[in-house]
This record gives structure tokens, C-alpha cells and sequence, in this order.
């Protein structure tokens, strides 16, 4: 949106909106005073509560990071299960994901998680609800992960995974609608660890909350992936080569466009961009261009244009890769949490 470009410095359009941004801020600060005095209590469940979240609007890389905990955890015989809001769809109860399960209703989130995953998913706006009902249905889960919901306190958590975008960090430090940030700066510092997803040359420079963070609480992120696979023949896989020569499109509906757009320059392609809003409810239009030889998306996206994509769309997954020192970070942390941890 248009707004998004002013929130990486100040400029005059967010120097008009701080009055807004302020009462925004007062109203976080208030809201989490509720509940760190105990006005309003967080539900607490019968399991550890990982909370994977975001300080600032816009794509961080925060779903390929609980694809990656759910996996990690996984592989070292815990049972995962994933809770998330299932923003952009219309389910507002809980309701269990499953990978047949319609993005529009559900959130396209929540299907790539429930696709992706192997884990038990569940939505809900309320957060703790669909949590509960995710261990009714599955008692064997010994550990939730909450994909967002940092600041979703009505929902316990035992700990909190911020990501960061490396290259865009903090923007301009200032809260909504003037900033990008839903807390304070100061917030990093209350969470358990920070993953730095992509360059983080500047980060430190731009954004003196995390200068002050000790570097045991900062792991480094990375997405990968070169391979893409056909939107409606999974397994007609094929590597960036395939597209070089021909005329390319690309689409992106996710919270940072430009992130995909510069991984697909970083594979050597060239290609017409075409940036959407985040959770943009596709529709044939949108993914058809009369001079394309192939369009490429996100897994993101490609969740909501099956139904009526062809074989010249792509789609190009990414792994989140975070370095060894998390993995055991969050291993100590659960161990600690003895005896609800496996």
C-alpha cells in the first residue's frame, strides 16, 4: 500500500500522522500494562506455547520461520501444532486447516502451513480457543506454535521468536499508521530471541533497541530455494534455468513483493513484476498476461490460484535456514520448562 513507502524514514506524510501514531502507542502500552499487572489475564495451557511474531506490519519472513521451528521440532520427536489467526479468511471461530482446506475461508497462512507443515493446524480469532481445541483433537501435541501473536496476550506464551527483516530492520523507528512498528522498539527487548532474516549490515546502525540486545538473543535467518515446481503438476520441477530467454512474469501478494522480486533477480531472471497487497484475494485476472511464455508467484499465493491456474504457472518455495545456535536455544528453553515439556 502507498502508505508503506514513508514508513522507512520520516517524511512528511508520516510526520502528519504521528498524533495518530501516538495514540496508537499509548493504547499498546496500555493494553500490555493489563496484562503485565493483571487486570486482564492471559490463559495459560496445559503444554509450552512458542510464539513466532513480527514488531512491524508487512512480510518479515515469519511463516517460513515457523515452518522451519514445526520441522525442527519435529525431527527431534516433540508433536507440533500450529495456531494462528487465519487472517484474510472468514472463519472466525476455531476451525481445523488441512491442506484441502479453501484459502479464502481459512487464510492463505494457515493452508500453506497445514500443506507444508505435517502438523496439526487450527485458526481462530481467539487465539487460545483454537488452541484448546487443537489439543482436544490432538492430545498427543506436547508443544504449540503460534503463528503471529506477539501481540496476542490474551494467549500465554513460554516463549517469544521476533523476526526481523535484515535489510529494512525497524523502518523509521515510529509506530502505525506513521510507522510500521504494532509496539514500541523497546518490545525487543522483552522477547526471549530475535531471528534476522537477510542482511543485516545496517541493522544495528539504524536501530538502537537492537544494539542493545545481547548477541545470544540474536540468530541469523535466511530464506532459500532455486527450485520451482508447476502449479497444477507438482511434480514437473525445473530450475531457474528454464525461464531464462522467455517472457516472465512475476507475482507477489505477500507482505514485502519486493523480497520475492529481488530473490528471483538474485536466480539470474529477468521479468515483469507485479506487486499485490498482502492476503490478496486473487482472481483469474489477476495471474493472466497475453504475452507471457510463464508467470512464477509465491507458495503463498499459489495457494489461492490452483483453482484456476494452468500450466504456465510457477510457483518457487522457499526454506527458511536458521543457524544451529537457535535450534538449541529453543531446545534449552523447553527442557527448562520441565515437567510440561517432552
Amino acid at each position: 500500500m502507498w502508505l508503506e513507502a514513508h514508513w522507512d524514514r520520516i517524511t512528511p506524510v508520516s510526520s502528519l500522522l504521528l498524533p495518530l501514531s501516538l495514540v496508537f502507542r499509548c493504547a499498546a502500552a496500555l493494553r500490555r500494562a493489563a496484562y503485565r499487572t493483571g487486570l486482564a489475564r492471559a490463559q495459560s495451557l496445559p503444554v509450552p506455547v512458542i510464539v513466532v511474531g513480527n514488531l512491524t506490519a508487512g512480510g518479515t519472513g515469519k511463516t517460513p520461520a515457523v515452518l522451519w521451528l514445526a520441522n525442527f521440532l519435529r525431527v527431534r520427536g516433540y508433536v507440533p501444532g500450529i495456531v494462528s489467526r487465519g487472517y484474510g479468511g472468514t472463519r472466525r471461530g476455531p476451525h481445523r486447516v488441512t491442506p484441502a482446506s479453501d484459502p479464502y475461508s481459512c487464510g492463505d497462512e494457515p493452508v500453506l502451513l497445514a500443506r507444508r507443515s505435517g502438523c496439526e493446524v487450527w485458526i481462530g480469532l481467539d487465539r487460545a480457543a483454537a488452541a484448546r481445541a487443537l489439543l482436544a483433537a490432538r492430545p498427543e501435541c506436547n508443544v504449540l506454535i503460534s503463528d503471529d501473536g506477539l501481540q496476542h496476550y490474551p494467549l500465554g506464551r513460554d516463549l517469544e521468536l521476533c523476526v526481523v527483516d535484515g535489510a529494512r530492520a525497524l523502518g523509521n523507528g515510529w509506530m502505525l499508521p506513521a510507522g510500521p512498528l504494532r509496539e514500541p522498539p523497546s518490545r525487543l527487548l522483552t522477547v526471549d530471541g530475535i531471528l534476522i532474516n537477510g542482511s543485516a549490515a545496517d541493522t544495528t546502525r539504524r536501530d538502537g533497541a537492537l544494539a542493545r540486545i545481547p548477541a545470544g538473543k540474536q540468530f541469523r535467518m535466511a530464506l532459500q530455494g532455486r527450485e520451482f515446481h508447476n502449479l497444477l503438476n507438482p511434480g514437473n520441477r525445473t530450475g531457474p534455468e528454464h525461464f531464462r530467454g522467455r517472457r516472465l512474469h512475476a507475482i507477489a501478494g505477500i507482505g514485502d513483493p519486493q523480497r520475492f522480486f529481488r530473490h528471483l533477480e538474485g536466480l539470474g531472471l529477468e521479468f515483469v513484476a507485479h506487486p499485490f497487497p498482502d492476503h490478496h484475494p486473487f482472481r483469474p485476472a489477476d495471474i493472466a498476461f497475453a504475452d507471457a511464455d510463464a508467470i512464477v508467484m509465491t507458495e503463498k499465493d499459489a495457494v489461492k490460484c490452483t483453482a484456476f491456474g494452468d500450466e504456465t504457472h510457477w510457483v518457487l518455495p522457499v526454506e527458511a535456514v536458521v543457524e544451529d545456535r537457535c535450534g538449541e536455544f529453543v531446545l534449552a528453553r523447553l527442557a527448562a520448562l520441565a515437567p510440561h515439556a517432552a
